[in-house]
């Protein structure tokens, strides 16, 4: 279908104008059209990974229209093996935030599903756009449904959540319009690719760089512009917190792998060591700020921040591994093969795959238990296991892959990571480890907590197991956790020829060639 990524875009958008124009006052009605139009799009977009070609690394659905002349702006369409999983974890997500808000949203609840459905459309526009302006149009319209769902159905603290979420992250983004507004006046287009080919001097690069970082690390979140994602977290309703963590903070890891790395090759390497620095200091100093939260949904919050950091990790450890010869072949470092970078590389994208479902699960978790006792408060819980039987069963397993079990996908991505990492530095490599202890203690003293020991509460004992919705839920997440966890091979099969392409160009100089 030629179409088909116009189709993924522009239908769920529509499909929030319809729910839109139902009304909240015909519920069941909106419920059901926004369920329906989320199953279909995530049908639809598993069409990409059965007709995708894994033997090349070229855009492939490709769609290109005229869209601002005047500027040589395009409605340029594309997908690699980079974006397609990620759009693939978008529209899952999206069906499971739906049908988990079905019963537990009471207020606005029209409105509630139209922001998803328009939220879903808006991030695979930013995956799948290959115009830099049209880029940045989905990267900062997804804001918006993000900053009403947080600022209407959150917490007590929502307005203040949901303005900190949004300055942060807006803020960080005008930097890369501006970055994208130079290399335009330097080429006169605005196309991605065109950039990866536009010859830059180091410190034209630099330049580009940190603005590129600013957007980028502001989203994923790292340390230290991470402060705005436990506020967000912790105000956000339910559905808010699974999509944010399962796939807006995916757009910063996203935009590393799409423009820093093959538009500004030379500062990459140049600051590599920085931003693997920022990196280890997410991974282990958050895990321990993790490990002393009082609140359920902070915990989670700072654990995603430790678990994202393996992302940018792998992202650029690739520099302290390979290097491009003078005859323009990969040329290992320090005797690795070059199958240790493509583990970093891989690694990262698996660990945003797997850090997609994981989040999503350990949030709905915690949804379950705020929907009966309204507190996230660790000490409000204890000895649930004794009412919730099934409801503990999934929660363990959701919180060992957390944890990194093996056999699940959270080990999956972090140890081809931290296998990477090994052969570009003992240390980076031991420090990143230690998020396997790390992060079983946080996360398993949690469950300790919560889910055995003496009662804390005798609202406890009277608590609900989980109703089919919610096993059909957590089944699903549990399969998939499972599933990625014992085969990734398919999503590896997929990204492992773009993830090459990507290798040799953030490893190609792009600096002009002196006369």
């Amino acid at each position: 279908m030629d179409s088909i990524l116009s189709l993924l875009i522009w239908l769920p958008i529509l499909g929030a104008v319809l729910v839109l124009l139902i009304g909240n006052n015909r519920i069941s009605i909106a419920r059901w059209v926004s369920v329906s139009i989320s199953i279909l799009v995530f049908v639809l977009s598993v069409t990409l990974f059965l007709d995708f070609d894994t033997s090349t690394s070229a855009m492939q659905f490709v769609e290109k229209a005229s869209w601002i002349g005047q500027f040589n702006v395009f409605y340029h369409l594309g997908i690699d093996g980079i974006s397609m999983p990620l759009i693939i974890l978008t529209t899952f997500s999206t069906v499971l935030v739906i049908i988990a808000g079905w019963e537990v949203i009471k207020n606005r609840v029209a409105d509630y599903m139209a922001a998803f459905l328009m939220m879903e459309g808006l991030i695979i526009g930013v995956f799948s756009s290959m115009d830099s302006m049209l880029f940045y149009v989905f990267w900062e319209a997804s804001l918006i449904p993000m900053l009403l769902i947080i600022g209407v159905w959150g917490g007590q603290n929502r307005v203040y959540a949901s303005i900190k979420f949004f300055l942060y992250t807006f803020l960080g983004s005008v930097f890369m319009l501006v970055s994208l507004i130079y290399m335009y006046n330097l080429s006169g287009s605005f196309a991605i690719t065109d950039m990866y080919t536009l010859p830059l001097t180091l410190t034209q690069q630099s330049w580009i760089f940190w603005a590129f970082f600013l957007a980028f690390a502001v989203k994923v979140p790292m340390f230290p512009v991470h402060t705005w994602l436990p506020d967000a977290h912790v105000q956000a309703p339910t559905g808010g917190s699974v999509i944010l963590a399962a796939i807006m903070l995916k757009m910063g890891g996203y935009g590393f792998f799409r423009f820093s790395l093959p538009i500004t090759p030379d500062a990459s390497s140049s600051f590599a060591t920085i931003v693997i620095i920022l990196s280890l200091i997410a991974i282990v100093y958050i895990g321990f700020v993790a490990l002393v939260q009082k609140d359920m949904k902070k915990l989670i919050a700072y654990s995603s921040i430790s678990h994202m950091g393996f992302v940018t990790l792998g992202v650029f450890v690739v520099f302290s591994i390979m290097k491009m010869g003078a005859d323009g072949q990969l040329v290992s470092i320090n005797g690795s093969s070059i199958e240790s970078a493509y583990l970093g590389l891989e690694g990262a994208m698996i660990q945003m795959i797997s850090h997609g479902f994981i989040s999503a699960a350990m949030f709905l978790v915690v949804g379950v238990l705020y929907d009966r006792l309204h507190s996230r408060e660790i000490s409000t819980y204890g000895g649930v296991i004794n009412s919730m039987p099934k409801f503990t069963g999934f929660a363990v397993l959701f919180a060992l892959a957390n944890a990194g079990l093996p056999g699940t996908s959270g080990f999956v991505g972090e140890f081809m990571v931290i296998l990477g990492a090994l052969q570009a530095n003992f240390w980076f490599a031991f420090l990143a480890a230690t998020t396997l202890i790390i992060g079983a203690a946080y996360t398993l003293w949690m469950v300790k907590r919560v889910f055995w020991g003496p009662i804390n509460n005798p609202d406890v004992s009277s608590l609900s197991d989980i109703n089919n919705r919610e096993l059909c839920i957590f089944a699903i997440l549990a399969t998939a956790v499972l599933l990625m966890g014992m085969y990734p091979q398919p999503v590896i099969e997929v990204m492992h020829t773009s993830v090459i392409n990507l290798l040799e160009q953030a490893l190609t100089t792009k600096l002009p060639v002196s006369l």
